[in-house]
């Protein structure tokens, strides 16, 4: 059986699926907030801002670094991956159920 994997799923089995799918909306998530980090740095020192909105801007730069410091620690980390663990749980069974068929 031929199967044909797109970058975005929805070929091929449901883990595969929603592991390609999960990494996707992570890397989406990670881009926003460094696309989010840098209007904000070119806010702070580039932009014409009021007195009272770069108070904002300083408190926002600040909640962002604790953004960014939280995603550089998930991708590069060393972590548990749940999906895989589920992955060889059910290439296990699919062994133990082949190899008690024989």
């Amino acid at each position: 059986m031929k199967v044909n994997k797109s970058l975005l799923g929805g070929a091929g089995n449901a883990l595969e699926n929603r592991k390609l799918l999960n990494f996707w909306a992570r890397f989406t998530i990670s881009i926003a907030n460094a696309i989010t980090f840098l209007v904000l740095l070119y806010l702070l020192f580039y932009a014409e801002v009021k007195e009272t909105s770069r108070d904002l801007v300083n408190i926002l730069m600040g909640a962002y670094v604790a953004v960014l410091a939280k995603s550089t620690d998930y991708w590069f980390r060393e972590k548990k991956d749940h999906e895989h663990e589920e992955e060889m749980e059910s290439s296990k069974a699919r062994y133990k159920l082949k190899k008690g068929r024989k």
